[in-house]
């Protein structure tokens, strides 16, 4: 019994790991990369306090925050249909998770944004440089070296929410688990080998983020020593 099992296993972490590498990984990577431009345009939008565009983009952090992930997830690959327009299911998975991901990072960056001081603006003032120019060459690489850890933990939580997208029939790792344990029946065993490919990608992720943190830092505190010695 122990070595049908352990057969059972090892069929099992191969292909999970093959759905996460080929699937997950890829449609949680997309997804995160679509949601930061998604952040830093409202972001900004916000910081410059465009009126129209402003309360568009507030409208749209409180309806993506205000609702589960799922139901959107269900209201683009099953509602939208009805009105004629069909999206395939990796695509609307991808795009309700830029979208609503997105939405938590805005205010992340937003936030960094503010936290930067407003001397650094007039300073690209001062020097002859835009509104764009200053926040794309001053700002924004301060802002988004603060906002990194809150960033990357937003990226790692993606990964874990990417499991919703097996509800929509996208075939990723949730996905590929359950059949797996539907066909032999190995249902404690197979969902917590599961949870173990979810822990190891998180890990990995974290390690990642520790590192680039960790050089982050280094950076901030050699340009602070240049700034003293001038």
């Amino acid at each position: 019994m122990n070595e049908q099992i352990f057969e059972v296993l090892k069929e099992a972490f191969v292909k999970i790991i093959t759905k996460g590498v080929l699937v997950t990984i890829p449609m949680a990577a997309i997804g995160f990369a679509l949601a930061l431009i998604i952040a830093i345009v409202v972001a900004l939008i916000q910081y410059a306090k465009v009126p129209v565009l402003r309360q568009i983009a507030r409208f749209y952090i409180w309806i993506m925050r205000g609702t589960p992930l799922l139901v959107q997830l269900f209201v683009v690959f099953y509602g939208l249909p009805g009105l004629g327009v069909k999206v395939n299911a990796y695509i609307s998975a991808v795009s309700v998770f830029a979208l609503c991901e997105g939405a938590y990072c805005a205010e992340t960056i937003r936030g960094s944004l503010e936290a930067v001081s407003y001397g650094q603006t007039e300073a690209g003032y001062c020097v002859g440089l835009n509104f764009c120019q200053t926040m794309w060459h001053i700002v924004l690489p301060q802002a988004m070296r603060n906002a990194f850890p809150a960033l990357s933990n937003s990226l790692i939580s993606l990964i874990k929410d990417t499991s919703l997208a097996a509800n929509i029939t996208v075939n990723e790792m949730f996905m590929t688990a359950q059949r797996v344990a539907g066909r032999t029946y190995q249902f404690m065993a197979i969902y917590l080998e599961l949870a173990v490919v979810y822990l190891i990608f998180c890990t990995v992720l974290t390690y990642i983020q520790k590192i680039i943190e960790g050089k982050l830092g280094r950076y901030d505190n050699k340009n602070s020593k240049v700034t003293v010695n001038a």
